[in-house]
């Protein structure tokens, strides 16, 4: 089987915690220099911009996310059906750029910003290099054999 064809099937019977995982979309420049990550699980309430598609350029705040179509429903993003009524129009996580961030989840930004508790990683102070003193060599004494036995007695 093709390398494309089972990639698609995975991606088909992905589990819902790997769809989850599948709704990353990048960072602006600023959030990257900011949590030093490139990207990010998109979260109702993230601000974005899309990049990709009929709606380019449009900045907006995520409304829905689905992650069944591995996609968001972007608030003012709709199309109008022949008979008037309008829909979301859901689109691909891969084709947006994260702006500003939903600070609500405490946890969420501990882990953007690396304060996660459990794999926090010590950091190790530089300390001045300590003067060595240099000692005098101690004299060793040349004992004989004779004299170990003169010793012992």
């Amino acid at each position: 089987m093709k390398p494309t064809k089972m990639r698609n099937n995975q991606i088909y019977r992905a589990t819902y915690q790997l769809r989850s995982k599948q709704l990353g979309s990048a960072l602006s420049k600023d959030l990257q220099k900011k949590y030093g990550k490139r990207s990010t699980r998109v979260v109702e309430g993230d601000s974005i911009t899309i990049l990709r598609g009929e709606f380019k350029g449009v900045d907006g705040k995520v409304a829905k996310v689905s992650t069944e179509k591995s996609s968001v429903a972007v608030e003012g993003v709709k199309k109008e059906k022949t008979k008037g009524d309008k829909f979301d129009v859901y689109i691909h996580t891969s084709n947006l750029v994260v702006t500003s961030l939903n600070t609500s989840d405490k946890w969420r930004m501990s882990k953007l910003e690396g304060k996660n508790p459990s794999k926090q990683t010590k950091e190790v102070k530089k300390e001045a290099p300590k003067e060595v003193k240099k000692e005098a060599p101690k004299e060793t004494k040349v004992t004989t054999e004779t004299e170990k036995k003169e010793d012992e007695k």
